[in-house]
């Protein structure tokens, strides 16, 4: 049951930052301000387009992480890692990008939406970080 449930938060996960990692390539291959661009507070000076492609960097990593860890919870990807520290760095990746990035959801239509979406992948990072960590502590760390 919680390979399940793992492999849905994970797949969840994967496929937002995906969709995110696509709007940002389309932000940094457009010569057209976005509604919402993504911008970096540790770096304001960045265009809009070189904030989408060093940002399309963390989303890409983010989405590789966690949809590596959900195919690795069935045994299906021989890479030799658990799936639990392809999730933990997925979504130290993500939550790290969302905080560099200044809270905005890459591709989201309109702010409420993008503070809505930013929300959501940030309480879904915390949750598989609770999880992970209440499984490590407990000496069972589900399933490797």
């Amino acid at each position: 049951m919680l390979d399940l449930l793992f492999t849905g938060l994970l797949a969840i996960q994967a496929f937002s930052h995906g969709v995110a990692f696509f709007a940002l390539i389309g932000d940094a291959r457009s010569d057209d301000k976005p509604a919402l661009p993504v911008r970096s507070w540790l770096l304001p000076a960045l265009s809009h387009r070189a904030a989408a492609g060093i940002a399309c960097i963390f989303w890409l990593l983010a989405t590789l992480g966690f949809a590596a860890a959900a195919i690795s919870i069935w045994d299906s990807l021989p890479i030799g890692v658990p799936w639990q520290q392809l999730a933990a760095a997925g979504a130290a990746v993500s939550t790290l990008g969302i905080a560099l990035f200044s809270g905005i959801w890459p591709g989201a239509p309109n702010r409420k939406l993008s503070k809505t979406d930013t929300i959501i992948a940030l309480v879904l990072n915390a949750a598989l970080f609770v999880l992970l960590l209440f499984g490590w502590l407990s000496g069972t760390p589900f399933r490797s």
